[in-house]
């Protein structure tokens, strides 16, 4: 992998959540190769790992750093191990998120019939399990709060702090059947733009990234089959995106690198900004 331009992050300590995932370990990559010292937290640590392993292999630093998101205590230890190794951090990039089956309804739609009796394997939007969809809202929205509160107190005594949320299509247009998903990351849109009033005085800027349909891990079962053709999902999402495919990591990586260079986005705050292939700007006719 390569960047599509190169921007000087040099002395620059970044942390990036969920970086042990495809997206979010391109994003690493990108970051090192512009001079970053890259921390990579993940809860599976192999993960954060690997995607270090190749950084370094490829000349950059990184280090892989186990944490969950949703304790304050694991995040605080993250932090710890990243400022006595690097020292504080610079760029956060809260990429860690997702999506749970019990925040998910089997069917686009509700039909009478699905009232009549309990099928089972059915999941309509009645027999939403509040523990579930709780779950999603927590990853997603309480994923990011948690750690913008550990790593930005430190980058809030220094100047030109850099935040970058991980909004998606679902916060502009709802998808069917994950409402869970949906909202959490509506909140998320919603709080990258409240947060960047707030931090304005401290000179940290807040935007976030809302992509369009990349396949990774979470997703791939969803949108293909096994032989790499297209679910009926995946052939509904397609046809609803104009330039008619998926997108690709390094798809990502000149909207973020843009992002998070002070010289180049210096002015841009509180922004949300699509990576969609015009998904969001296709009426659908």
């Amino acid at each position: 992998m390569s960047v599509p331009f190169k921007v000087d992050l040099n002395d620059k300590v970044a942390v990036v959540t969920g970086g042990g995932g495809v997206l979010c370990g391109g994003m690493a990559r990108a970051l090192a190769e512009c001079g970053a010292k890259v921390a990579i937290l993940d809860l599976r640590k192999e993960n954060a790992d690997k995607v270090a392993a190749e950084i370094t292999a490829a000349g950059g630093e990184a280090m892989g750093v186990e944490a969950n998101v949703l304790e304050y205590d694991s995040l605080r230890e993250a932090e710890k191990v990243i400022k006595e190794a690097y020292g504080t951090c610079d760029i956060l990039i809260n990429g860690a998120g997702g999506n749970h089956p019990k925040g998910t309804t089997s069917k686009e739609y509700l039909f009478k019939e699905d009232l009549k009796e309990k099928v089972e394997g059915l999941t309509t939007f009645f027999d939403l399990d509040p523990a579930g969809v709780g779950f999603v809202f927590n990853l997603n929205f309480l994923g990011t709060l948690l750690p913008t509160q550990i790593f930005c107190r430190d980058m809030a005594g220094k100047d030109g702090g850099v935040v970058l949320n991980i909004s998606s299509m679902n916060a502009f247009t709802p998808l069917t059947k994950i409402p869970a998903y949906s909202g959490a990351k509506a909140a998320i849109s919603n709080f990258t733009a409240w947060l960047a009033v707030h931090m304005s005085k401290v000179n940290i800027r807040v935007n976030a990234i809302a992509p369009g349909f990349f396949l990774t891990d979470q997703n791939r079962a969803l949108l293909t089959q096994e032989d790499g053709s297209l679910t009926p999902r995946g052939e509904t999402i397609i046809s609803q995106t104009p330039m008619g495919k998926f997108g690709e990591v390094e798809d990502l990586l000149g909207t973020l690198l843009w992002l998070v260079d002070n010289k180049a986005s210096g002015f841009v705050n509180g922004t949300v900004i699509p990576v969609d292939g015009a998904f969001s700007a296709f009426s659908g006719v």
